[in-house]
């Protein structure tokens, strides 16, 4: 009996491709890209992100391939996959709501109108602090540890303290390693 999975505060729903909704496997060539899409979406404001991820043949799990929003509004993600070997393989999306990109927003909008600068500084220190802890130790983790401590030194202005927060190197590592709250999963699909 198929088990009917629980929605999160996260939502994905309509992930393709599946054939009779998962109940038999999809068809891919071993070597060959196809596209996974999921519609994801949460309630509110907040950024969301997603990814696919894969399981070989043997069970083991595969790099999480990050989704993108294929149409901006629309809620609908894909990625492109390549499964690398023959055999019966899975496939996943999982969806998170993501504070990092939220907290970026909210950023460029109230700290240019002066309004609670202090306040949107501090939450972003406190993130950041957190997304360390999930980088790989390492000079990753010490770049973005870096940024937060910048972000709290109150002692800095705050174009000084935004700074390394906002740079390219940062936004990469934290790309590799997201911080991802209110994680949720589809039902695994097969892949043949």
């Amino acid at each position: 009996m198929r088990r009917t999975p629980a929605i999160g505060r996260v939502p994905v729903r309509d992930v393709r491709p599946a054939v009779e909704c998962g109940r038999r496997p999809a068809k891919a060539v071993a070597g060959e890209t196809f596209q996974v899409t999921a519609t994801v979406f949460r309630e509110g404001h907040d950024a969301v992100g997603a990814n696919v991820v894969l399981r070989d043949p043997k069970g083991r799990r595969g790099p999480w391939t990050p989704m993108r929003e294929l149409a901006p509004g629309t809620d609908r993600w894909g990625a492109e996959v390549t499964p690398d070997a023959t055999g019966r393989w899975t496939y996943r999306v999982e969806a998170w709501s993501d504070p990092l990109t939220t907290w970026r927003h909210h950023a460029s909008v109230k700290i240019p109108a002066g309004v609670d600068v202090g306040l949107v500084l501090e939450e972003g220190a406190e993130l950041f602090g957190r997304a360390a802890a999930g980088a790989p130790k390492g000079a990753e983790r010490d770049l973005v540890r870096a940024a937060a401590r910048t972000l709290g030194d109150d002692s800095l202005s705050v174009r000084d303290r935004l700074a390394p927060a906002l740079s390219p190197q940062v936004a990469a590592v934290l790309a590799r390693h997201p911080l991802r709250e209110l994680v949720t999963a589809s039902e695994a699909l097969p892949l043949l």
